[in-house]
């Protein structure tokens, strides 16, 4: 095409303009590279994302706030007789002993083992006689000891091995309503509760190895229905409780002290803000104590539904998140995780404690209400709820 172009110049006539004939050339050649090196300018794809702002990047993308684990309830096996305020001890093989309890209001001396194996109930040996609110304490050589619940201040032992209640040592004072707390040292501190009309501040000792009580200090208040809890130092918080009926002149407790074994000695520590009665109490993975809910003259209603931590560190209460509903007569029952399953107190509602940020929220419901019941954490994880109410029917609660 160039060389076209050049022929049909004007310069390409005369031979003796060979020299402009060359400056020509050359100046075509200049002008053909100047096009195509500037070419069209570029179109931008339309996949092409524009930069963002400094605006723009700087916004956080907003972290999903994770959905609580609520849990679940499932119905589970039923009973041999329905029953409220009976006990439930965890042996050693995983199996489940239930014992005595009311039945249709008055106390029996029949008890079962629930085996989570197997999913059932089966009947075992009955207790030497009729109990009720009485207290039951796996031993360190995995024998139980049943102490309570009767007016003659007997005690017994369960052999899992042989399925067998057989009568122990009798008690020193003929309490019932009373606390029974396992020591490090193998002996059970059982102390207080009611002795006819009057309320006991005695404690005493059960020994394994002799079968015998033996009178300890007396304690500095003297009550019924407090709760005892083994801290991790080995000492024991007693703490709260009541002297008198449910009426005007009962007198309910905010009061706690400390049992020392080394010392076998009680000792004032720091008083809860609200005095409680049939209230629970659990030792959590920290080391603290949590109490809640319980029936109360410091409320306006009775009924609590406030919370409090102890810290054995300092011997001091301090306020923590209140349940959601106020509740007495209930379960509280330390999880895997650390959190706490409160269900119960007279409906079927459960919730759900978190020391992590030290609230109470909802979880599943139970299948029915109850009151009075047991709650028992099995080694698979899961809590066996049963009785209450006059109740044949048992739950799981799964975590």
């Amino acid at each position: 095409m160039w060389r076209d172009l050049v022929d049909a110049s004007p310069l390409s006539a005369h031979p003796g303009r060979a020299r402009h004939r060359s400056r020509f050339l050359a100046a075509l050649l200049v002008l053909a590279l100047a096009v195509v090196a500037c070419g069209p300018t570029p179109t931008p794809s339309a996949s092409s994302a524009p930069t963002p702002s400094p605006s723009q990047s700087s916004v956080p993308t907003p972290t999903p706030v994770p959905t609580p684990r609520i849990g679940k309830f499932d119905s589970a096996a039923l009973m041999s007789v329905n029953r409220s305020n009976a006990t439930a001890t965890l042996l050693n093989d995983g199996r489940v002993l239930i014992a005595g309890g009311l039945a249709y209001g008055h106390p029996v001396a029949s008890a079962e083992l629930y085996d989570a194996d197997t999913g059932e109930f089966a009947l075992t040996g009955s207790m030497t006689e009729p109990r009720a609110n009485h207290v039951a304490t796996l031993l360190s050589n995995g024998l139980v000891l049943i102490t309570g619940g009767a007016a003659d201040g007997s005690a017994e032992i369960y052999n899992p091995a042989t399925g067998r209640f057989t009568r122990t040592g009798a008690m020193r004072d003929k309490a019932v309503y009373q606390t029974a707390t396992r020591l490090n040292d193998g002996r059970v501190l059982v102390a207080g509760g009611r002795i006819g009309n009057s309320y006991s501040a005695m404690a005493e000792f059960y020994n394994q190895s002799t079968g015998k009580f033996n009178r300890a200090r007396t304690m500095k208040d003297n009550m019924e229905n407090a709760q005892a809890t083994l801290l991790q130092s080995g000492k024991v918080l007693i703490a709260g409780g009541d002297r008198g009926d449910t009426g005007r002149h009962q007198v309910i407790l905010a009061s706690a002290e400390i049992f020392n074994p080394a010392r076998g000695t009680f000792t004032k520590t720091g008083s809860m803000a609200y005095a409680r009665s049939h209230f629970a109490a659990v030792l959590l993975q920290n080391g603290k104590v949590l109490v809640m809910g319980g029936i109360s003259t410091t409320s306006g209603t009775g009924l609590l539904s406030t919370a409090e931590l102890y810290n054995p560190a300092n011997g001091q209460w301090t306020r923590t998140g209140s349940m959601i509903l106020g509740r007495s007569n209930f379960t509280a029952t330390l999880l895997v995780d650390g959190r706490v399953l409160v269900a119960g107190g007279g409906d079927n509602s459960a919730e759900l404690y978190d020391p992590a940020t030290g609230t109470f929220i909802l979880a599943a419901q139970m299948f029915m209400a109850r009151e009075f019941q047991t709650a028992t954490r099995l080694l698979d994880t899961r809590v066996l709820l049963t009785g209450g109410n006059g109740a044949m029917v048992s739950e799981f609660y799964t975590p």
